[in-house]
């Protein structure tokens, strides 16, 4: 039995020294190639200005099964001049698009967030 025995390091083939051996094979090179992504959000525009009243909060508890999903609504709140008070409350303008909140109900996140009128603008305490 003569069998060389392979070394491998974080998913690449070394040496016994440790030093990465890279094959010629284009078999090797092309399993990134095949990937497909499968999730594609739509961009939206801020429709508010930046010193506008912060009289809205959201409240949202999306499922770590959405966590792209869940990344990309945070992105949109800070783009729409939210703040975070917590994880998952953040306070700004209002009203919020409509066809942002239609959009959150195509991707099935609509469900899993409420919104609440403050009586008065927020204001951040330093």
């Amino acid at each position: 039995m003569n069998q060389k025995r392979r070394f491998f390091y974080k998913g690449v083939k070394v040496n016994s020294l440790g030093i990465p051996i890279f094959s010629r094979d284009r078999k090797s090179r092309g399993k990134k190639e095949n990937r497909k992504r499968t999730f594609y959000n739509v961009t939206f525009r801020s429709p508010f200005k930046e010193n506008d009243s912060k009289n809205l909060i959201v409240m949202y508890d999306i499922p770590h099964s959405q966590k792209k999903e869940r990344d990309w609504f945070r992105r949109h709140l800070v783009k729409f001049g939210y703040i975070m008070i917590q994880k998952s409350v953040w306070v700004g303008p209002s009203p919020l698009p409509k066809d942002f909140l239609s959009y959150l109900k195509k991707i099935e996140i609509g469900d899993n967030f409420k919104t609440f009128k403050l009586a008065r603008s927020y204001i951040k305490k330093f």
